[in-house]
C-alpha cells in the first residue's frame, strides 16, 4: 500500500459496490426518526450545557453540565454495543477508556466493547450494521460512502486543542524565512496522515497563509517514528508533528509552527451507523449521554493539573506519564461545529480524494442526540 490515497480509493469502491447490489435494511428492521423524538430539560444541565453550533471562536468555552450529569437513565434491557477505534492508547480515546473503567457505560444499562480496528477496516461494517459506532472522523472515505447510499451520521465531537498546543505543520526555515514569511509552495511535506485525512483542512488553512495550498506540495508518508527525523536530516521541508513529538522542535530557532487544528473545532468523534441512529436510538442516546457524563465529570476542566489524575490515565491508556503530562490538556468537547463537514470536503476536493458533489450537512451530521442527552431543545 502506497499511500492513504490507495485506502480512500480502495474504500470508496468497495463501498460503492456495495451500496448498488443491497440495502443496508435488507432485514426490514423497524426504523425511528430520532429528530422528532421528545426533549426533555435535564437536571444539572442548564444553559451552559449547549453552545450555538455557528460559534466558531476559539476563546468558545466547551459545553458543560455539573459533574455526573446527564444522570444514567438505565435501558429497560441491557444492550452490547461494539464501538471501534484506531488505537486505545491515545489521548482522545481517554474519555471512552474512563467511561468502561468507571462503569458509566453500564449504569446506562449498556455492555460496551471497544474494538481496535482502522477506520477504513471499520466503515463497511458499521453501515452493515456490524458495528454499533465508531470512534474515527468524517474522513473521505466517510463521505464517499455516504454518497454511495450508507447511513452513517457524525453524532458527537472528540476535543480540539488546549491553548499552548502546538500540534501540526512544522517547516524547517531556509536561509532568509521567518516564521511570518515561509514560501510553502513545492516543498516536501513529511506525514503519517495521507491525503483524505480530516487534517487536510487544518493543513490547508496553514498552507494558504504561506503561498502553498493542498495541491502546491509534495506528500511523503512516514513512519510515526520517521517524521521528525525527516525533517531534522533534510528528508523533508516540512512535517505534521503530534503531540508530543514537535516538542522536540519547539524553541529551536531553525523551525516554525505554521498552524494546527483549530482550537473550538473538533473535527472527529463518535460516528453512527443504522443500528443506533434507526434501530435502538434510545441506546444511541445513552450512550452518548454517558461519554457525555464523562466528559463532565473527569475532563471538564485542564486534568492534567491534577497529577494523580495523569498517573491513572496513564495507567489506563497505558502511556508513558511524562509524555502524557509534557503537553497541554485537551479540551473535550462532545459538540460539532456548523459547517465543519462543508470546509472538510472543499479540503478533501482541493486534494483530489473526493467524488462527486459536496453533501449539505443534514446528511453528515446528527447533532439531535447529544441534544436529547443534555435536554436541549431547539
Amino acid at each position: 500500500m502506497r499511500g492513504r490515497t490507495c485506502v480512500v480509493a480502495a474504500l470508496t469502491a468497495v463501498l460503492l459496490t456495495s451500496a448498488a447490489c443491497s440495502s443496508p435494511y435488507e432485514d426490514n428492521a423497524p426504523r425511528a426518526d430520532a429528530g422528532k423524538r421528545t426533549i426533555s430539560p435535564v437536571e444539572g444541565c442548564g444553559a451552559t450545557s449547549w453552545t450555538d453550533p455557528a460559534d466558531l471562536s476559539a476563546s468558545r468555552l466547551p459545553a458543560r453540565c455539573q459533574p455526573g450529569a446527564p444522570a444514567p437513565k438505565p435501558l429497560a434491557k441491557r444492550q452490547k454495543l461494539t464501538i471501534a477505534t484506531g488505537t486505545l492508547s491515545a489521548e482522545y480515546v481517554a474519555p471512552l477508556q474512563v467511561a468502561l473503567d468507571k462503569g458509566e457505560f453500564a449504569r446506562e444499562g449498556l455492555d460496551v466493547t471497544l474494538k481496535v480496528l482502522p477506520t477504513p477496516d471499520a466503515l463497511p461494517l458499521l453501515a452493515k450494521g456490524g458495528l454499533d459506532a465508531i470512534w474515527a472522523a468524517p474522513e473521505a472515505a466517510v463521505m464517499n460512502g455516504l454518497r454511495g447510499g450508507f447511513d452513517i451520521k457524525w453524532v458527537a465531537g472528540n476535543f480540539s486543542p488546549g491553548p499552548g498546543s502546538k500540534s501540526g505543520l512544522w517547516v524547517r526555515l531556509k536561509d532568509g524565512e521567518s516564521a511570518s514569511h515561509v514560501s510553502m509552495a513545492d516543498r516536501r511535506l513529511g506525514t503519517m496522515i495521507g491525503k483524505g485525512s480530516v487534517i487536510a483542512y487544518p493543513m490547508e488553512k496553514a498552507l494558504e497563509k504561506h503561498g502553498g495550498g493542498l495541491d502546491r506540495i509534495q506528500y511523503q508518508q512516514l513512519g510515526s517514528a520517521d517524521v521528525l527525523t525527516a525533517l531534522e536530516n533534510g528528508g523533508v521541508d516540512s512535517a505534521w508533528l503530534l503531540d508530543p513529538v514537535w516538542r522536540k522542535v519547539d524553541g529551536q530557532p531553525a523551525y516554525a509552527f505554521l498552524g494546527g487544528q483549530p482550537q473550538g473545532e473538533p473535527l472527529g468523534g463518535m460516528l453512527y451507523g443504522p443500528s443506533l441512529l434507526q434501530r435502538d436510538v434510545d441506546a444511541g442516546v445513552a450512550l452518548l449521554r454517558a461519554y457525555i457524563r464523562t466528559v463532565n465529570s473527569y475532563f471538564a476542566t485542564d486534568y492534567k493539573k491534577d497529577e494523580a489524575y495523569v498517573t491513572y490515565l496513564a495507567k489506563l491508556l497505558k502511556a508513558d506519564q511524562q509524555i502524557l503530562r509534557s503537553t497541554p490538556s485537551l479540551r473535550m468537547d462532545w459538540e460539532i461545529r456548523k459547517g465543519t463537514t462543508d470546509r472538510l470536503q472543499a479540503a478533501y476536493t482541493a486534494q483530489g480524494v473526493s467524488e462527486g458533489d459536496p453533501l449539505p450537512e443534514s446528511r453528515t451530521v446528527d447533532r439531535t442526540l447529544y441534544e436529547e442527552a443534555v435536554g436541549h431543545r431547539r
